[in-house]
């Protein structure tokens, strides 16, 4: 690290601190000239890339989860905070997984493990999209899983 002032690389770093959105902001002065100024350090994330059913790669979008699951909620008591926190979950562990590419079915299955815990009628509604449910047969399946 070099002084952005006048370029000297004696610094002392006077404060750390951790920033709300997951950066470490350090603020720093040069020996050399005395003035100071902050860096911001942060880990570099993989962009994650969502493998479509029709062979489809797109990047990977944290509302397409909240707005599914918003619709599967709809009318029931689940907060916005709650349905946050599940999006949330789902794309640490995607992130967990350490690839680059997840398929939407890997997406899917981990939203619904973790729905079903939430709100049962919230499960069913969205595995009724997400399984392109056809008959009703397909509704008394998913009921049994639930019970």
């Amino acid at each position: 690290m070099k002084c952005p002032y006048c370029g000297s690389e004696n610094i002392r770093t006077l404060e750390t601190r951790d920033s709300p959105d997951n950066t470490i902001r350090r603020r720093k002065e040069c020996v050399n000239c005395g003035k100071r100024f902050t860096t911001y350090e942060y880990i570099e994330t993989i962009e994650l890339m969502v493998r479509k059913r029709d062979g489809r790669l797109e990047r990977f979008d944290i509302n397409k989860i909240i707005r599914g699951l918003q619709k599967a909620c709809e009318k029931r008591p689940v907060t916005m905070e709650q349905i946050h926190a599940l999006a949330e979950k789902v794309r640490q562990e995607l992130m967990a997984m350490g690839k680059e590419e997840v398929t939407s079915q890997e997406i899917g299955d981990l939203v619904m493990k973790h729905l079903k815990s939430l709100d049962r009628v919230a499960y069913v509604r969205f595995a009724s999209v997400y399984r392109r449910f056809e008959e009703p047969e397909d509704f008394r399946r998913v009921l049994q899983e639930v019970r």
